[in-house]
């Protein structure tokens, strides 16, 4: 394909990741709201999907209201949101010890997840982005997996996390000290680019995989899971991914585009009728 296409029609589905993507930082990246709004008065169904666990689903809904696109929670898909889905399926009434932040451990308890603070109890040990990491939690994941039996599950993949001044530890760490000191591998990691993540984002669209277009700034996360599952993704260069990148990549999108506003088909005026615009075919 040649660097920069847009997509051929407009899809039922859209996943939209959030930082690079839809906003940076505090401000709407250029065309993301009409863009959006677009999509969704030509009848398209929308979700926002984020790895970071550190703010809840309302949170974000809240910013991403805030900006100019009205959003509800159950709009906005976090790696804990694929967390609490993927428990309920591979470990329903499970004991988890959570070596997270209090804001995932609430989600959880909200969410039904029987959460204990002794290591021996736990058939699961849940490892997230915590910025109150320390021995004393390292030790307790320790106890659970290496006496206890516990299996562990990450929130998401994430080597550190960045920020205005830089970055710093994300999940992976936390997870790279357990794995270290337990001897034992995580039986998953739920959020961008697994399955999983996927799976929870066409669960709450409520739709078949080929009917959405996953629309993101980064080719390992974003769009790896596109591929995962049979969506569409859409790569737009206005965050962590250059376009000099893309030449012998591992994983390929299925269209680039500069900016939000191409994700509208060619010719497609905001108010033409959508007509057959969705009966194009779907990129290989």
């Amino acid at each position: 394909m040649s660097l920069l296409t847009r997509p051929t029609r407009i899809y039922p589905g859209y996943v939209f990741d959030l930082d690079g993507t839809v906003y940076l930082g505090d401000s709407l990246l250029p065309h993301a709201a009409e863009t959006i709004r677009e999509l969704r008065l030509r009848g398209s169904r929308v979700v926002y999907v984020t790895n970071k666990p550190l703010q809840t689903a309302d949170d974000y809904a809240r910013k991403l209201t805030r900006l100019g696109l009205p959003t509800r929670r159950s709009e906005v898909v976090t790696s804990v949101d694929s967390l609490v889905d993927y428990l309920g399926r591979e470990h329903p009434q499970a004991a988890v010890l959570a070596v997270a932040e209090r804001s995932t451990t609430d989600e959880l308890r909200r969410a039904g997840v029987t959460v204990t603070t002794e290591p021996l109890e736990a058939q699961v040990v849940v490892v997230s982005f915590d910025r109150t990491f320390d021995y004393e939690k390292l030790n307790a994941a320790f106890q659970a997996v290496r006496y206890g039996g516990a299996v562990i599950v990450a929130t998401n993949p994430d080597p550190y996390c960045p920020t205005p001044e830089g970055g710093i530890p994300d999940c992976a760490a936390m997870l790279a000290a357990i794995e270290a000191c337990s001897g034992a591998s995580a039986e998953a990691v739920v959020g961008k680019p697994s399955i999983h993540m996927a799976r929870a984002l066409v669960g709450r669209l409520g739709m078949p995989a080929q009917d959405v277009a996953v629309i993101g700034d980064r080719l390992l996360t974003d769009m790896a899971m596109a591929r995962s599952l049979g969506m569409t993704g859409v790569l737009v260069l206005t965050g962590a991914t250059r376009a000099d990148s893309l030449e012998g990549a591992p994983v390929q999108p299925h269209y680039v585009v500069d900016f939000l506003s191409e994700l509208l088909p060619e010719g497609l005026s905001p108010h033409e009728p959508e007509g057959l615009s969705r009966q194009g075919p779907d990129p290989g």
